[in-house]
This record gives structure tokens, C-alpha cells and sequence, in this order.
């Protein structure tokens, strides 16, 4: 009895879109930079609940974190892996080496700071939600999932940094123990970056569909 052949239309090469050409992948690179920078000063908000809206009409309320996360999944979904690689290594660089661009200062010195780890996580989390965003086909859910494993792998690569400042005793220096860090910087402000995975899909969404690609 043969086997039922897999549709074509499943296969991961006919389901793939088309990404950027050589020279987008830079012009987003470079938009990319700018917006995880600008990103790191803005805070994040959302709309109260539109059952809201005849009591209270339209009003915003604060996430308690700020865009910065969301720019550099937003650059990943619209730019593609290496445009989200390239602007977080360029990210990080300015930050030790030239502006304090970071959320708290910058230079060699922040090499020790507890959420260096989260930052030195957005070249994954750019390159892993890059490369899922243009996978497969088009869709909100697909651009979801991709910013959704982006997060996962900057939370990841943050609790693995504060593993290692721990065992190199330089954790102690900020007065947290390492379950009060990951506390902190990943369980506090994860549902919040969770709306912001939802915002970042919807718009690299529109975008990609006013662009064509």
C-alpha cells in the first residue's frame, strides 16, 4: 500500500516567503539600530479596554517597561535575520564603545551589569525571529510565533549571563541573589513583552503587507 505523498503546498521551500534583497537587509539594518535605540527610552503603553471606553473613553496605560524589546523583534520580522543580527551587533558596540545607549549608561563597564546578558540576547532573539518570520507564509500567527521564540531566546540568554556572573561572584555586588534577579528581569516584565509580541505582529504585519513581501 503506498504511503500518501505530503502535499507541496506544506513543504517549508513553497511555504517560505521572499525576503529582503542585499540592500534592504542594510536599510533595516540600519532602521533597526535606531529603533532598539530610540526604543530604550520610550516607554511602552497600551489602550484601556474598549469596554471600557464609554465610562472612561480612550485612555493609555503604562506597561511598566519600555519599546525596546519590541524594536528588536519588529526588526527581525521585517527586516529578516541578518538585517536583525547586524543591528544588534551594532546596537551593542555603540554601547560599549561609543554612546550610552543603553537603559542605564554604557562602555566596557556595563559588561557586568545583570541585564547585559538580555542585551548581548538580542542578536539571537533578532536572528531566531528573523529567520521564522520569513519562513513560512505570511500570517499573523506566523509572525507571532516567530517574535513569540525571539522572546524566549533573549530570556534565555539573559538567565544563562546571570548564571555566570553568580559563579564569578559578581552578581553579589548588586545585592540580588540569582533567583531575585531572574525575578526581576524576566518573570516581572514577561507578560508585558508578551502585549508587546502581540503589537510587534500586527504592525511588522501591515507593513510587510503594504510592501509586498
Amino acid at each position: 500500500m503506498k504511503a500518501k505523498a505530503i502535499p507541496r503546498s506544506l513543504s517549508p521551500k513553497q511555504t517560505a516567503t521572499t525576503g529582503p534583497n542585499w540592500f534592504n537587509q542594510l536599510l533595516w539594518a540600519l532602521i533597526g539600530v535606531s529603533l532598539t535605540i530610540g526604543g530604550t527610552f520610550i516607554e511602552a503603553h497600551r489602550l484601556n479596554l474598549p469596554w471600557d471606553w464609554s465610562v472612561a473613553g480612550l485612555q493609555t496605560q503604562s506597561l511598566g517597561i519600555y519599546c525596546q524589546v519590541a524594536a528588536v523583534l519588529l526588526t527581525g520580522c521585517l527586516g529578516g535575520k541578518n538585517a536583525g543580527i547586524i543591528a544588534q551587533i551594532a546596537y551593542i558596540l555603540i554601547g560599549l564603545f561609543w554612546l550610552p545607549v543603553f537603559s542605564q549608561g554604557g562602555k566596557l563597564g556595563y559588561l557586568t551589569e545583570p541585564t547585559f546578558g538580555y542585551i548581548l540576547g538580542f542578536i539571537p532573539a533578532a536572528g531566531i525571529c528573523g529567520w521564522l518570520a520569513f519562513r513560512y507564509v505570511l500570517s499573523l500567527e506566523a509572525l507571532a510565533l516567530s517574535a513569540f521564540c525571539g522572546l524566549i531566546a533573549l530570556h534565555s540568554c539573559g538567565i544563562l549571563y546571570l548564571v555566570g556572573l553568580t559563579l564569578l561572584e559578581k552578581l553579589q555586588a548588586t545585592e540580588l541573589s540569582l533567583l531575585q534577579a531572574i525575578a526581576l528581569y524576566t518573570v516581572t516584565p514577561f507578560p508585558s513583552q508578551l502585549m508587546l509580541v502581540c503589537g510587534v505582529a500586527v504592525l511588522a504585519y501591515g507593513v510587510r503587507r503594504i510592501l509586498f513581501y
